[in-house]
């Protein structure tokens, strides 16, 4: 099982999102097509209600914790469901990579 499919499972088990977007980026990067190893993340739970936003990240980080030890890059998006809805579902793109020395 691949990388992409550990960080959807174990974020669908531990919060039953609303919404649940995975996406591998590797490929934007100047890595391996299979290094798998940067990952944008998008949770919509009512679990993240009244929590700031550093909490809902550790809250993922905490899940995720074994993986974060063998990926470079995660980015978190996390939201409620109404913030989700305000939003359109939608997230900001990720930047180009600008290289690890620039």
């Amino acid at each position: 099982m691949g990388m992409q499919q550990i960080i959807e499972q174990k974020l669908e088990s531990a919060f039953s999102p609303e919404f649940l977007a995975v996406e591998n980026e590797t490929h934007m990067h100047n890595v391996p097509p299979d290094a798998d190893s940067h990952f944008k993340v998008t949770v919509v739970t009512n679990e993240f209600k009244d929590l700031m936003l550093i909490k809902r990240h550790r809250l993922v980080n905490k899940v995720l914790e074994d993986e974060i030890q063998q990926i470079h890059a995660l980015a978190l998006h996390t939201f409620t469901n109404d913030e989700w809805f305000e939003k359109a579902g939608k997230v900001v793109a990720s930047p180009p990579c600008e290289g690890g020395g620039k």
